[in-house]
């Protein structure tokens, strides 16, 4: 509830000061919304399912087309998406890359929507 004393706005009607909980700063909001946009794609959030659920919770990239029906150009770009939202992490090895979930990634995803 809030208790603030009114204040006058421009137009002159009567209103509250905002009161509460602060709000999400301008920051937090841009790393919120580029995490829900990489979440909200079908594609990545297989990939997502697919790495956590390979050996050791990793996936090679050349296990991750065949799955989907996809373009190794077009799983490469959502892999991209899901590593620059700091969902997933890359590790070169020889030729291939593998990936895995950064730890705490979707818990932290999670939580941030939850606090909304």
């Amino acid at each position: 509830m809030n208790t603030a004393p009114p204040r006058e706005a421009a137009d002159g009607q009567l209103c509250c000061e905002a009161g509460g909980q602060p709000s999400l700063s301008a920051s937090d909001a841009q790393a919120a919304a580029r995490v829900l946009k990489a979440l909200s794609d079908a594609n990545r959030l297989r990939l997502l399912s697919i790495v956590k659920a390979g050996d050791g919770g990793e996936a090679c990239v050349c296990d991750l087309t065949e799955p989907l029906d996809l373009g190794q150009p077009t799983v490469s770009h959502h892999l991209k998406i899901l590593v620059d939202a700091g969902l997933l992490r890359r590790e070169k090895r020889g030729t291939w890359a593998y990936y895995s979930l950064v730890p705490g990634a979707l818990e932290s995803a999670s939580a941030s929507i939850l606090a909304l």
